[in-house]
């Protein structure tokens, strides 16, 4: 198995850099890991104490962040050393300050996980949610390394738990203790004698509530809402806007305003979505002496301020799960205390189901029931704001992961 597993991490690196030149987003993370071990050796010397955090992506750097900020706090002479697999997380966390050094994370070789961690040696490792490379996580294991998994949700479906999953399985023993974010995945790491392990919640809801003690002032969106009722549709899809663009066509009052924030910004997609509105929309980008005052439908075509967005939301939706993209991020606008409408296919997302149990969150299916979930919220005040307060009090509950893992860490 592990033979089989190597040659097809050869296969896909190479698979990859003949990929690169007709696809952008391959060609950054081949360049960018082709940059990984100058940049190490520029910046860690055998003289630095090191930490290592290692992220899949954006999501599970969020995910991580309240914990890497505490390290980062406490720990002023160590050197973060942060990596991520994919340019999404790196391009946009990049220069982060919570690390000193960030890279993308080498292949899984076992050539470039040695040479890795020759470099960095860290006294700890820290993994989010998932992103089992069993090459790094067997050489901190040789290396007797310490290193822990947060924040980890498992499924039955997941290699480690198949007969013939043991190179995956046995790259989590490398693990000296994991934090999952439920019951079931305990019991799942206990079915491959995997005990070490703690019940601690989820990491993004220290996150979304530390996003209460910064500042969410944002002057546009506040010019732009004018005191009217705002409703937020957040990383929407094609599937997403379609409901939307026909509920603001046809139904829509022109007393509500709406906020879109796609998924996708590039301009093709930002345009076509403009065009089928048929009332005054304005788009961030030309936002500059516009009287937003007048404008029904503000396009967000830029990315890194949705969170602080629906600080101004009476109502949200989330997108991605009217198709098969995966739903987006629905703690961000529930920690501001708001209703919130999602699609049809959330199986995979067990915060989506306790928060539709909890009477906070709305799943549709169709146009007709989007139409008739948010009329209800829009013109029944008492029942928006008892169901906003649902989801305030469902973050609330479930925050406190971080304090458990930082007392591990402390041992």
């Amino acid at each position: 198995m592990r033979f089989i597993y190597n040659i097809g991490i050869y296969l896909t690196d190479f698979a990859l850099k003949c990929i690169a030149p007709i696809n952008n987003k391959v060609k950054k993370g081949v360049l960018g890991r082709s940059e990984t071990f100058k940049i190490l050796k520029k910046n860690i010397t055998t003289k630095d104490k090191t930490f290592w955090f290692h992220c899949a992506s954006l999501g599970e750097y969020e995910q991580g962040l309240p914990v890497f900020k505490a390290l980062r706090d406490q720990y002023k002479n160590h050197k973060i050393v942060l990596s991520f697999f994919s340019s999404s997380g790196y391009e946009i966390r990049k220069k982060t300050p919570i690390a000193d050094v960030v890279v993308y994370l080498p292949i899984d070789t076992k050539k470039n996980a040695k040479r890795f961690l020759d470099i960095l040696n860290p006294e700890l490792t820290i993994f989010v949610k998932y992103d089992i490379w069993p090459n790094f996580l067997n050489a901190l294991k040789f290396k007797n390394l310490r290193a822990i998994l947060i924040s980890a949700s498992f499924r039955k479906s997941q290699l480690y738990f198949k007969f013939y999953g043991k190179e995956f399985r046995n790259a989590l023993f490398a693990f000296e203790h994991i934090f999952t974010q439920n019951e079931i995945s305990k019991k799942l790491l206990s079915s491959i004698n995997y005990n070490k392990v703690t019940i601690s919640g989820d990491t993004r809801f220290d996150r979304v509530f530390s996003q209460l003690e910064l500042d969410n002032t944002l002057d546009f969106i506040s010019d732009f809402k004018n005191n009217n009722l705002c409703i937020v549709a957040g990383s929407t899809w094609p599937e997403d806007e379609t409901i939307l663009i026909n509920y603001i066509n046809n139904k829509a009052s022109k007393d509500i305003k709406f906020i879109i924030a796609p998924h996708n910004i590039k301009p093709t997609q930002i345009e076509n979505l403009k065009q089928k509105l048929n009332t005054d929309a304005v788009l961030f980008s030309e936002k500059t002496n516009k009287n937003l005052k007048n404008a029904s439908v503000f396009i967000i075509d830029t990315i890194g301020i949705l969170t602080k967005i629906y600080n101004y939301a009476d109502i949200a939706y989330v997108g991605g799960a009217m198709g098969n993209t995966g739903l987006h991020n629905t703690l961000e606008p529930a920690i501001f205390g708001v209703p919130i409408i999602i699609g049809k296919n959330h199986s995979k997302f067990p915060e989506a189901q306790q928060m539709i149990e909890n009477k906070g969150m709305f799943s549709i299916s169709n146009q007709k029931e989007f139409d008739e979930i948010l009329n209800e919220l829009i013109f029944n005040s008492e029942k928006r704001k008892k169901t906003g307060s649902y989801n305030f009090n469902f973050i609330q509950k479930n925050k406190g992961a971080v304090i458990q893992i930082l007392d591990y860490l402390r041992i």
